[in-house]
């Protein structure tokens, strides 16, 4: 299924396709803050729609997850990284990005990143 996704003011579109059956509440410093709920998919099934240059980057710890947000309303639809145990390219979207998912049907696990 594609899934169309944007953050606030819409300067960041994209779409990006698979199946959405579950997804991770982290409890780390920056998501606990944010209040993502993450849905992992290969980097290649996210298409971005509107300029790379149009997306800023943070990174913290030990920085291996780019984690994109607007510069100009502050949401963050996505962060991109390695796969620790594979290597392969993966996006971490953040599904509430996604106004086409119905929240409510979703399987939210726990993930205790701040132990991590």
């Amino acid at each position: 299924m594609k899934h169309e996704g944007s953050c606030h003011c819409g300067r960041i579109a994209f779409e990006v396709e698979g199946d959405i059956a579950e997804v991770i509440d982290c409890n780390c410093s920056l998501c606990r803050r944010r209040g993502g709920l993450l849905w992992f998919a290969p980097r290649e099934a996210l298409v971005l729609k509107t300029p790379e240059a149009d997306l800023s980057t943070y990174t913290f710890n030990k920085h291996h997850i780019q984690h994109r947000f607007c510069a100009t309303c502050g949401i963050a639809p996505f962060g991109e990284a390695a796969h620790p145990a594979t290597g392969a390219q993966m996006a971490a979207i953040n599904v509430r990005c996604l106004p086409g998912v119905d929240l409510a049907a979703v399987k939210i696990i726990a993930f205790d990143g701040a132990g991590a």
